[in-house]
């Protein structure tokens, strides 16, 4: 999708700073951090949300979690991280395109926001 943010940073034309890539993944440092280790990872295929997902989606999903788990991993994450997607205006989705949070590094509470 040509006007889309994320798009346009999986395919370089917006600078980013890369934690993890591969064929269907790419995963990059938010630029407005909730926390000290706050990681996005998109698909490279434009879904606006999961709300397009199908069953034939699972293999691409089971990509971004593997992919969220080694480099949580890395960063050393291991005391515990939230792994989330927001679906919708309402829910706080403002890019749309497919996105989790990893995000880590801090205690976090329950409920969020």
């Amino acid at each position: 999708m040509e006007d889309c943010i994320f798009c346009k940073i999986a395919a370089g034309q917006i600078p980013s700073t890369v934690v993890y890539q591969d064929d269907d993944v790419f995963a990059f440092r938010d630029l407005n951090p909730q926390a000290p280790e706050h990681i996005l990872f998109i698909p490279k295929r434009h879904l606006a949300s999961m709300a397009e997902l199908t069953a034939a989606d699972g293999p691409l999903l089971a990509s971004i979690f593997t992919a969220a788990k080694d480099v949580a991993h890395q960063l050393g994450l291991e005391q515990g991280y939230r792994f989330l997607t927001n679906v919708g205006p309402h829910a706080g989705q403002s890019v749309f395109h497919l996105h989790f949070h990893l995000l880590g590094g801090r205690d976090m509470g329950w409920p969020p926001g």
